[in-house]
């Protein structure tokens, strides 16, 4: 396996690139090549999100946009980032997208209250190693909850969970972050 070459970072539904958790990650993996990326319904100025396949081709351009940037081969890349962001990079590397990692804070298990419906369908397509950051009061998925769901998942998965917190992971992003950079120095 090689080393990660850069990442790729998208918010969450209700945020844009300059999501404070996605700036204080970038900053953490620096002097990692990193792009923090907007989904086109944010470029438009429109507040809702446009439909999964838009989004998830959102991500594959991004991406390849970035490994040309970077110099590096599309399996050096490590992508996530927060709540659907992330989503909908773990979709696009369960479709296809080559990775070497994925880093997802705060994923949306399920919308809070509704844990009949699952957004798990693509997680036994992944097979890179995942880092799963998420807050113990996060109502959009319990602890128990994305751990009986991630161990669907072929590849590695790290779960790092911040005590007390919601989805929002407030007051934790310097936690968040360092604990990104660990994971992905520690990816050889």
């Amino acid at each position: 396996m090689s080393r990660v070459g850069a990442l790729l970072l998208a918010p969450g539904a209700g945020a844009d690139r300059n999501q404070p958790t996605l700036v204080a990650v970038e900053r953490a993996v620096a002097p990692l090549p990193t792009a923090r990326i907007d989904f086109p319904y944010r470029k438009a100025g429109r507040r809702a999100p446009d439909k999964a396949p838009v989004l998830v081709q959102c991500v594959r351009d991004e991406a390849a946009a970035l490994v040309a940037e970077a110099h590096i081969r599309a399996n050096r890349l490590a992508l996530g980032g927060r709540s659907m962001g992330g989503r909908m990079c773990s979709m696009a590397v369960a479709e296809g997208l080559a990775a070497r990692a994925l880093v997802l804070i705060s994923y949306p298990l399920h919308p809070p209250g509704r844990a009949d419906r699952l957004r798990v369908e693509h997680l036994p397509a992944i097979d890179v190693p995942c880092l799963f950051v998420h807050g113990t009061a996060d109502p959009f998925g319990a602890p128990e909850e994305l751990t009986a769901a991630t161990a669907t998942i072929p590849g590695d998965v790290t779960h790092v969970w911040i005590e007390g917190r919601g989805h929002d992971l407030k007051g934790a992003d310097a936690k968040v972050a360092s604990t990104v950079a660990d994971f992905l120095r520690g990816l050889r």
